[in-house]
């Protein structure tokens, strides 16, 4: 498995000779989801890699399961593919409990991380395989393979062996006999993970695209959060075998359940403190570091007092001279003053860190608007960093 450059013959996915599946071919009942996961668990020896999971997937949804390493996602994928038997709970798909059905009898493909292509086979044979061993008619088989070799844009590759692709060419050929067999779910276990930033970007976007004219069913694992941000229409995020938070991925960033969840998806600030006043629909809370952050009220209600406000880089600002508002809307914004002490420059933005007079670090991003480094921020330099209310997210510790 290897991660190349795309070859100039590496070619792209045809999503335009892909016809959109009509909602009526939709075989689960509208009031039920395509995939129903009830309580599920798995264990290997004494370590718990699934605890007790209950998940609900649409169909036609492009779902991603997102954890680090070791939290149980791909031992999920394997349970749903049929590689891996739940020790208690039930696999629905379309009503029916799948847990018991062999892999190759369900309606289900999974696309490998390595790829899993046989080096003794040609590409229209990888591709063929899975038909051949479900007893498809030869002619039936030809005509599949054609239209997925036309679906990937292999055209003319049918006789290659695996080593004769490129890591992109080797990608498409597994997506390609992972839908030969039109599966209700298609499973990706982190498919891009080879490839080169450049082709993993544009393979995301024809991914997506692919997904929506089939219709569908898609769900990827995968410890990128970007991928998961940019491909999913929702996102489970996994920590020790357990969901945390299945939300799509503009709550999830924007309003994160648990503190795990805030640290974990993208970078954020974080102030531990005290709720000292509730009124005209925020919260003030004292923190440890002697200063105080007004918020605008929570989504959900608070229950204890020791709480933790969680502020996305992006949404400090800072200056020099203080927010332009500073005058007319003094109580709505919140002031932290510091010395900027590193800067990344990282071309659409520009990372600072601030230490501030109470000892504690903030960082900010802020875009680089403009071309030259005119008035950018230097190491050293004194700086108020801001933020308003409705920038804070108040998490329960």
């Amino acid at each position: 498995m290897t991660g190349e450059s795309p070859d100039i013959d590496t070619p792209k996915i045809d999503t335009a000779a892909v016809p959109a599946r009509p909602a009526s071919s939709v075989d689960a009942a509208d009031d039920m989801p395509l995939l129903r996961i009830e309580g599920v668990s798995k264990s290997f020896g004494s370590f718990r890699a699934v605890d007790r999971l209950s998940l609900d997937i649409g169909a036609g949804e492009f779902f991603a399961l997102l954890g680090p390493s070791g939290c149980g996602k791909t031992t999920l994928l394997r349970m749903l593919a049929g590689f891996e038997t739940p020790d208690e709970g039930r696999i629905l798909l379309g009503g029916r409990d799948i847990a018991p059905v062999l892999p190759h009898e369900r309606p289900v493909n999974m696309m490998f991380q390595n790829y899993a292509l046989f080096p003794h086979l040609n590409v229209r044979d990888n591709i063929a395989f899975g038909l051949k061993r479900a007893g498809m008619p030869r002619a039936a088989i030809d005509t599949r393979v054609a239209e997925m070799v036309a679906l990937v844009k292999l055209g003319g590759m049918e006789k290659r062996k695996p080593d004769q692709l490129s890591g992109g060419q080797k990608q498409r050929v597994a997506l390609a006999r992972s839908l030969a067999r039109r599966p209700k779910v298609l499973l990706l276990d982190e498919p891009l993970a080879a490839l080169d930033k450049k082709l993993r970007e544009s393979t995301q976007l024809e991914l997506m695209e692919l997904q929506r004219r089939l219709g569908m069913t898609f769900i990827i694992v995968t410890h990128d959060q970007e991928e998961a941000m940019t491909m999913a229409s929702r996102i489970g995020v996994m920590d020790a075998g357990r969901l945390q938070q299945v939300a799509t991925p503009r709550d999830l960033y924007e309003a994160p359940a648990t503190r795990w969840v805030a640290e974990f998806v993208g970078d954020v600030n974080l102030f531990e403190g005290e709720v000292s006043s509730h009124e005209h629909h925020r919260l003030t809370v004292a923190t440890r570091d002697g200063g105080a952050i007004v918020v605008t009220d929570p989504r959900q209600p608070i229950t204890k007092t020791s709480v933790t406000v969680a502020v996305r880089p992006e949404k400090v600002k800072l200056s020099r001279r203080g927010p332009a508002s500073d005058a007319d809307n003094s109580q709505a914004i919140n002031r932290l003053e510091g010395v900027v002490t590193d800067v990344g420059y990282l071309g659409g933005s520009t990372v600072y860190k601030i230490k501030l007079d109470s000892g504690a670090v903030v960082r900010s991003s802020m875009a680089n608007t403009a071309r030259l480094d005119i008035d950018t921020l230097r190491a050293g330099q004194r700086v108020l960093a801001w933020f308003t209310p409705d920038d804070c997210v108040v998490l329960e510790q």
